[in-house]
């Protein structure tokens, strides 16, 4: 019998999408589940993009070019021009998606074997990419304690080894949602400079900096073209997850050529999702207003609502739309499981993603959940209601 590859068997399955078997098995027995698990937000995608695409007229949906249409790459690079990062139209490369760019950094810059230094907890995903492209992460663990600021800079010399091609950061972090100061940036800066190391940021949350906290990116530093790259995407910034549109941007001319070659054997990102994404730049300011509001009143909600349960500690986002939690139990991936299958309040359970999966380290977050802050606070209050109530009784079943 033909046997898969150890790739094949070694990539690690989605914490944020393992579970749903059960909640599909909730949901046939007529159980309401309240998705907490995944970054899905109920925000309506601006209008603007949507009548983009219906009011299209092609002929024919054709390929775009390998590095995205050129009047939507010229476009990004204004947005970014409004943010303080100055790049052209030749130093983006559009992906399909965020993780596909992720994955071609990844190519692009590490060989077999080679190590990356990720701070953990971090996107689940990362793990996956890494994966693929056979690639060893190094994690360095952060502390719930700190909100998962950046860890001590000594802590990272300490994993640099000769296999040490790069660090990424994720920036507002998912899981964590923690936002990293100017100065913890600078540290990171000067660390890749004097090890001769490339700075990947992951700042698909850009726009969701809370408490008059500013955003940081990489691209702002100065002298950093032969180090820096930044991975972005349309899909939390205007709630168009099913655009699967994002980039690679970077001032290496050589790592965005190594990039290129790997865009160039997908063909092209889709086309119908540029149209949508070229539009969407054109949103207004007051929409990013108003969904930072909302979404700040959230996470007061959420926040609020868990540190009335007993024996909870929560790390108090910054950014983006998530919220790490830890639990006085042992092993989270058994009680998420639990409250799908045998655990509901008036028809109603709740789908959390164990943030174990969100680390390298074995063993480390095993009693934590991540909690994506994504609906209406209404149905926000009662899922927490229903997980402070599943807690007890799964505390008092003994765990």
């Amino acid at each position: 019998m033909p046997t898969i590859s150890s790739k094949g068997l070694h990539m690690p399955a989605s914490p944020i999408r393992k579970l749903v078997p059960y909640a599909e098995a909730a949901k046939k027995k007529g159980i309401k589940v309240i998705h907490l698990n995944i970054g899905q937000p109920d925000i309506k995608t601006p209008k603007i993009a949507l009548d983009a695409v219906k009011n299209s007229n092609l002929d024919v949906l054709a390929y775009s070019r390998t590095e995205g249409s050129e009047e939507y790459r010229e476009k990004i690079s204004g947005y970014y021009a409004q943010h303080g990062i100055k790049v052209t139209p030749n130093q983006i490369i559009v992906t399909t998606g965020g993780s596909e760019a992720l994955s071609f950094t990844m190519g692009a810059i590490l060989d077999h074997d080679d190590e990356i230094i990720i701070p953990e907890p971090f996107y689940a995903n990362y793990n996956g990419f890494a994966e693929a492209n056979g690639v060893k992460v190094v994690p360095i663990a952060s502390s719930i304690e700190s909100n998962f600021s950046l860890p001590p800079i000594p802590e990272f010399e300490k994993k640099i080894t000769s296999r040490t091609k790069a660090i990424l950061i994720c920036n507002p972090g998912n899981p964590t949602g923690y936002l990293y100061t100017h100065d913890e940036i600078l540290q990171l800066v000067e660390l890749v400079k004097k090890h001769d190391l490339f700075l990947v940021a992951d700042e698909v949350y850009r726009e969701f900096a809370y408490d008059d906290n500013r955003h940081f990116s990489v691209l702002q530093e100065p002298d950093m073209e032969p180090y820096a790259i930044m991975v972005d995407s349309v899909s939390k910034r205007y709630s168009m997850c099913g655009a699967r549109i994002g980039c690679v941007v970077s001032r290496n001319d050589m790592v965005m050529d190594a990039v290129l070659k790997f865009a160039q054997a997908r063909l092209s990102p889709p086309t119908l999702a540029q149209i949508a994404s070229e539009a969407a730049l054109d949103t207004p300011q007051a929409y990013f207003d108003e969904v930072k509001q909302e979404y700040v009143s959230r996470r007061d909600l959420l926040v609020s609502e868990l540190g009335k349960i007993e024996g909870i500690k929560i790390a108090r986002p910054s950014g983006a739309f998530y919220c790490v939690a830890e639990l006085p139990i042992v092993d989270a991936d058994h009680f998420a499981q639990w409250l799908l299958e045998h655990f509901e309040i008036d028809g109603e359970t709740v789908m959390v993603a164990p943030a174990g999966g969100f680390y390298a380290t074995p063993g480390l977050g095993k009693n934590q959940i991540r909690i994506a802050y994504v609906l209406e606070k209404g149905a926000l209050q009662r899922a927490v209601h229903i997980l402070a109530e599943g807690l007890k009784h799964y505390v008092a079943l003994g765990d």
